[in-house]
């Protein structure tokens, strides 16, 4: 049971899904917000541009009718006037047309934002299947989608034809008016009309898009056990985990061993801890280079001795440097006072070896603060 469960696709889709399904250009879409919104733009356009595309559609026949001898002698002059009435024509045509476009492009960004995918025009023979097209066509999606164009239909005609039917008499009353103004009434007829059909299809907006939204989701919704793999996938298997970490944690060994040549002290417990200690003029404070405990505290002690690297037996302070200093970090400035001490030991040991004098004094009992070494809360540690 509890397999079965882990199977059903209960869960909303992680953001992952989600970019995967806008790269291969599954956005949510509203086909009938688009068409709402072309199609008020057009009537919205219509009404505020169709005088002038009237008047200018009658100077264009009026011009094409009128006979001129010229031009019909003439067919270049008849392919000139063809030209010159096609431009007229876009023309007067190109506001509507550029608002269109417009609307077009912009409409579906509302609710799936834009969205370009190479993977959603790249050729897929699946989709030549014979059988996957008939599965398709009677699909739950094709049938709510059939059932939505019927419903669509039936509201869209019931409306236009109760508009036409309560128009009926005023309709048929145009054959008893002059042109003039049986045009203008047959165009104020035409506008309502588109009105009252483009608000009957602001209904089906209302529905369309908040179920576009929902589909969507529900047709990304994931398993539980999709959602451990894309985890795994993501984060990668704990075993790939902990063997990058054990490989960084040895490049970081490797690369703290080549700087122990360049330590000015390595200070040790004598063999629980070793940590090595580098300290150049302009330095605010020392900074750990390297440090360990136990058989890498060996090897650090081994390559100090082979690089004759000043070593110091200071257990309080090689304990609270290994629990408390951050290798490549400088010290805790508590410890400053006890560091300032160790390194002019170490100065006054290497004038004495090169210049000779006085031995310099080796310094016990540094000042180490009892809340930095464990050893002062748990001896064992030491």
């Amino acid at each position: 049971m509890a397999d079965d469960s882990d199977q059903e696709k209960t869960e909303a889709a992680t953001p992952r899904k989600l970019e995967q399904a806008r790269e291969e250009g599954q956005v949510p879409r509203s086909r009938e917000l688009a068409t709402f919104a072309v199609t008020m733009t057009g009537v919205a356009m219509l009404m505020m541009t169709g005088a002038q595309i009237y008047r200018t559609l009658g100077q264009i026949l009026e011009r094409s009718f009128t006979f001129n001898g010229k031009t019909l002698l003439h067919s270049e002059s008849m392919l000139a006037e063809l030209k010159q009435s096609t431009f007229d024509i876009l023309l007067a045509l190109a506001p509507i047309l550029g608002a269109l476009f417009v609307i077009a492009a912009a409409v579906p960004i509302l609710i799936g934002g834009w969205n370009f995918s190479g993977k959603a025009i790249e050729p897929k023979f699946s989709k030549l299947n014979p059988l996957s097209g008939i599965k398709r066509m009677f699909s739950v999606s094709a049938a709510l989608e059939g059932g939505k164009a019927i419903l669509k239909s039936l509201v869209i005609g019931g409306v236009a034809t109760s508009v036409i039917w309560k128009e009926r008499d005023e309709i048929l009353n145009l054959i008893t008016l002059p042109v003039e103004r049986s045009m203008a009434t047959l165009v104020g007829l035409m506008e309502y009309t588109f009105l009252v059909v483009v608000g009957a299809m602001l209904l089906i907006v209302v529905v369309d898009v908040p179920f576009q939204l929902w589909n969507y989701q529900k047709n990304l919704r994931m398993s539980k056990e999709e959602i451990k793999q894309e985890y795994k996938q993501s984060e990668g298997s704990p075993e790939i985990k902990g063997r990058i970490r054990q490989l960084q944690r040895e490049a970081a060994r490797k690369r703290m061993m080549q700087d122990i040549p360049t330590a000015s002290v390595v200070v040790t417990n004598p063999t629980h801890y070793a940590v090595a200690l580098k300290y150049e003029e302009g330095m605010r404070a020392p900074k750990v280079i390297a440090k360990g405990s136990l058989r890498l505290a060996e090897k650090i002690i081994e390559s100090a001795k082979e690089h004759k690297i000043t070593l110091m037996r200071t257990p309080p302070f090689a304990r609270a440097l290994y629990h408390h200093a951050e290798l490549g970090e400088e010290i805790p400035q508590a410890l400053y006072t006890a560091a300032a001490q160790v390194l002019a030991y170490v100065f006054q040991l290497k004038q004495y070896q090169t210049q000779g004098g006085f031995a310099p004094i080796y310094p016990e009992n540094l000042p180490v603060p009892p809340e930095l070494d464990p050893a002062s809360k748990d001896p064992l540690s030491s």
